[in-house]
C-alpha cells in the first residue's frame, strides 16, 4: 500500500522484515532526550518572525504588545496553535546545536475533528497522522532528516484508551462507573461532528480506525470513575477500567484481540517511519501483564528489523514506587520509566535551593542495586525536570518565579550529570516561565493548577486555529483570540541560540558527551565544610557529588543559592587522589564563564590541588561559585 494511503484494516498491513533500518544505540545513557509537543514547538513560519530578546530584558520579559492574559490562557487550553511536523523539521538544526541526540515527539496520530485535543492523546485513527500536524510523508521526512543529523526519534503512543469515539447506551457521555464485572452493554458511535448515530460508520473522520477497533467488545464500557489508586496487582481496579478524562474510552484487554490489534498498529508505525523508540502513555492504567505482553511483542518486532535496543519508556503515574513495580515486573521488556513522581519535585527543590541535596540524592541512592552496581540503575530512569502535565507538584515550569533566568541551568545540570537518562522539556533552554507574577495574580486564577501553562508555543503564534474542522482551512486562524505564545510575545519566536541559558546548557551537554564518567560512573553525594566538621549540605548551600568510573573521579559542584556566591571545602575520594601524589582536579566546565557574567573563580583549565585533613580525608577548596553556578572537575582531564 502506498505510504500516503492509510490502511482501513490491519489485515491489509504487511510488516517488512529484516530490511535496512536505523540501528539502536548500544546504551541509551549516551543520549540527550528532548520532549516536545508538535502543536506547540514550531510552525512553518517561525523563521519569518523576529526573535524575542531574552538576554537584555527583565525576567520574565515584558510583552512586546499589550495582551489580554485571560484570553491568552483560554487560547492555550482550548485551541490548536498551528505547530507542524514540517515546522519541527525546520528546527532540527536548532536541536542539533543544543546537543540533542533523541527527540521525543508528543502524539501525532489523528484526533477527532469535533474536538480540540491538540495534545494528541485522544486518538480517532490509530493508522494516520493528524492533519493539523501534516501528513504521513511529513512524519517520515522528520525521522529521516533527524537520522541524517544522528538524532533519534521516539514516538509517543497510547494503548490504554481511544478518543471520545462513542457514547453509552441511552446516549450518555460519562455514566457512573460500574465495578468489575459490571459494564454497559451498548454503545452509540459518533459521527465526525460528535453526533450520535445508531449505525456503523465508514467515514474517515468519524469512525474509529482501524476497522478492528469498531466493535463494542474492544472497550471496557465501565463508565467514568476515579483514576486514582495504587492497587497495582488488581487488573480490574477502578483506575484501570474507568474511561480517561475527556471521555476517552478505555480499551478492554480481557478481549485478547484488542491488545494484538493495538500492538499491530504500532508495529506498523515502526516499519513505516523507522522510529527508534516509544514513550508509553498511561502505563499504570493497564495491568502489568498487559504491559509486559505489549512491550514484549514490540521489542520482538523491532529486533526483527535490526533495532535490537528499541527504546520503551513508560509513564507510570503516582508515587515513584509505582514505576519501580513496573520496571521489576516487565524487566528487559521495558527500558526505563519517567521520573515524574516525588523525585521530580525533589530535583526542583534542590536546584532552587529550597531543599537539601540529600532530599534528591538519597532517593536516587535507593534505586534498584540488584544489577550488580547502582550505576547501572541509571539505564532504567529518564530524569525529568519539567514536562507537559506535572502529575506531582505545581503545574508550572521550573523557571516560574526563579531567582534568575539561568537558575534552570542548575536543574538541568542535575539531569545531565546524575544517574539516569536526561530529558529536556521544550523551552527549558529558553527559560520559559509563563506571564509575570502581577499578571498571573490579576488575570489567571488557575495558574499553577492547569496543564496548559506548561504548554506555551515557542514560535510566537499570533492567533490560534479556529475550533474543530474549521481550523484546518486556509482561513483557519481565529483572530478573536491571541496565540498562546511564550511570555505572551505574539509574533516573536524563542529560538535564540545566543541566549545565556541555551548556551550554558549546550556547553554542559558537550561536557557530558565528552566524558564517559559523567554518563556511566557510580554516584556519591559529597559532604562539604564551611566551618567545623564536614556535613551534608543545607538548603541553598554549595552541594556536590562525584561520578566514579574505574580510576577516574568527576566532581560536580552546584551553588544552590540563586542570589549569592558561595564557597566551601568539598570532600573527594582519597583513594583516587592519594596524599603525597600531588593529586589535582582540573576544571572542565564552569557555567559562569558563559554569557558574560562577572569574574569567577576556577576558570576552565584551572588545577585545584587536593588537600588532606589529619585524619586522611581528601578535599578541594571551592571558592566564589556564582549564584546557581555549575562546576565540573576531573582527576583525569585527558
Amino acid at each position: 500500500m502506498p505510504v500516503d494511503q492509510r490502511p482501513e484494516s490491519l489485515s491489509k498491513v504487511i510488516h517488512p522484515r529484516r530490511e535496512s533500518f536505523h540501528p539502536s544505540p548500544v546504551d541509551w545513557r549516551e543520549e540527550i532526550l528532548y520532549f516536545l509537543l508538535p502543536d506547540r514547538f514550531s510552525d512553518e513560519q517561525a523563521a519569518s518572525r523576529t526573535p524575542l530578546d531574552l538576554n537584555n530584558t527583565p525576567f520574565p520579559p515584558n510583552t512586546p504588545v499589550p495582551i489580554q492574559w485571560d484570553k491568552w490562557a483560554q487560547s492555550g487550553g482550548e485551541r490548536w496553535q498551528g505547530g507542524t511536523l514540517k515546522g519541527l523539521e525546520s528546527r532540527l538544526n536548532y536541536l542539533e546545536e543544543l546537543g540533542v541526540t533523541a527527540i521525543w515527539i508528543g502524539p501525532v496520530f489523528k484526533q477527532r475533528l469535533n474536538l480540540n485535543t491538540y495534545h494528541g492523546y485522544g486518538i480517532q485513527d490509530f493508522l494516520d497522522v493528524d492533519a493539523h500536524f501534516g501528513t504521513r510523508d511529513d512524519l517520515i521526512s522528520v525521522v529521516n532528516a533527524a537520522h541524517r543529523k544522528k538524532i533519534r526519534v521516539i514516538l509517543d503512543v497510547i494503548f490504554n484508551h481511544s478518543a471520545w469515539n462513542w457514547n453509552y447506551e441511552g446516549y450518555q457521555s460519562d455514566p457512573p462507573y460500574r465495578p468489575w464485572p459490571g459494564y454497559y452493554k451498548d454503545v452509540c458511535w459518533l459521527d465526525k461532528d460528535g453526533n450520535e448515530t445508531p449505525r456503523a460508520l465508514t467515514d474517515a473522520d468519524g469512525a474509529v480506525w482501524p476497522i478492528e477497533l469498531q466493535v463494542a467488545n474492544a472497550y471496557t464500557r465501565a463508565g467514568k470513575g476515579s483514576l486514582s489508586g495504587e492497587k497495582l496487582d488488581d487488573v480490574h481496579a477502578e483506575f484501570r477500567r474507568t474511561d480517561f478524562d475527556g471521555s476517552m474510552r478505555d480499551f478492554n484487554f480481557d478481549r485478547e484481540a484488542t491488545l494484538t490489534d493495538l500492538a499491530r498498529c504500532y508495529k506498523y508505525w515502526i516499519a513505516l517511519t523507522d522510529c527508534d523508540g516509544f514513550r508509553l502513555d498511561t502505563l499504570k492504567h493497564v495491568g502489568t501483564g498487559v504491559a509486559r505482553s505489549f512491550c514484549g511483542t514490540i521489542k520482538e518486532f523491532a529486533s526483527g528489523l535490526g533495532k535490537t535496543n528499541f527504546f520503551l519508556m513508560g509513564e507510570v503515574g503516582g508515587p515513584d514506587l509505582n514505576a519501580e513495580t513496573y520496571r521489576t515486573i516487565l524487566q528487559s521488556n521495558l527500558n526505563a520509566t519517567l521520573d515524574i513522581g516525588e523525585s521530580r519535585v525533589a530535583l526542583t527543590g534542590v536546584a532552587k535551593g529550597l531543599r537539601p541535596a540529600s532530599h534528591y540524592f538519597d532517593m536516587v541512592a535507593q534505586w534498584d542495586r540488584s544489577l550488580g552496581s547502582h550505576r547501572d540503575a541509571g539505564l532504567h530512569h529518564v530524569v525529568v525536570l519539567d514536562d507537559h502535565d506535572h502529575v506531582f507538584g505545581a503545574k508550572v515550569r521550573f523557571s516560574t518565579d526563579a531567582a534568575t533566568h539561568h537558575q534552570v541551568v542548575a536543574g538541568v545540570a542535575i539531569q545531565l550529570f546524575s544517574l539516569g537518562i536526561p530529558c529536556i522539556y521544550y523551552g527549558t533552554e529558553q527559560s520559559l516561565s509563563g506571564p509575570p507574577r502581577a499578571e498571573r495574580q490579576a488575570y489567571l486564577p488557575d495558574f499553577g493548577s492547569s496543564d496548559k501553562y506548561l504548554r506555551e508555543t515557542m514560535f510566537g503564534t499570533e492567533y490560534p486555529r479556529k475550533s474543530g474542522a474549521a481550523g484546518l482551512s486556509i482561513a483557519g486562524e481565529d483572530t478573536s483570540l491571541p496565540g498562546f505564545a511564550a511570555f505572551g510575545a505574539k509574533g516573536k519566536h524563542c529560538f535564540r541560540t545566543d541566549f545565556t541559558t541555551f548556551v550554558r546548557i549546550k556547553t554542559l551537554i558537550k561536557i557530558r558527551q565528552r566524558y564517559p564518567v559523567l554518563r556511566f560512573g557510580r554516584q556519591y553525594l559529597r559532604e562539604i565544610r564551611k566551618s567545623g566538621p564536614f556535613t551534608k549540605s543545607s538548603p541553598g548551600d554549595l552541594f556536590a557529588w562525584s561520578r566514579i568510573l574505574d580510576e577516574e573521579e568527576a566532581l560536580i559542584v552546584i551553588n544552590g543559592h540563586g542570589a549569592a556566591v558561595s564557597s566551601a571545602q568539598i570532600a573527594v575520594d582519597a583513594a583516587l587522589n592519594p596524599n603525597g601524589g600531588e593529586a589535582k582536579l582540573r576544571v572542565i566546565a564552569n557555567s559562569a564563564e558563559v554569557g558574560g557574567e562577572a569574574r569567577t573563580s576556577h576558570r576552565i583549565g584551572d588545577m585545584l590541588v587536593v588537600k588532606y585533613d589529619s585524619d586522611g580525608r581528601a578535599y578541594v577548596e571551592i571558592r566564589n561559585v556564582q549564584p546557581s553556578g555549575v562546576l565540573v572537575l576531573t582527576n583525569r582531564p585527558e
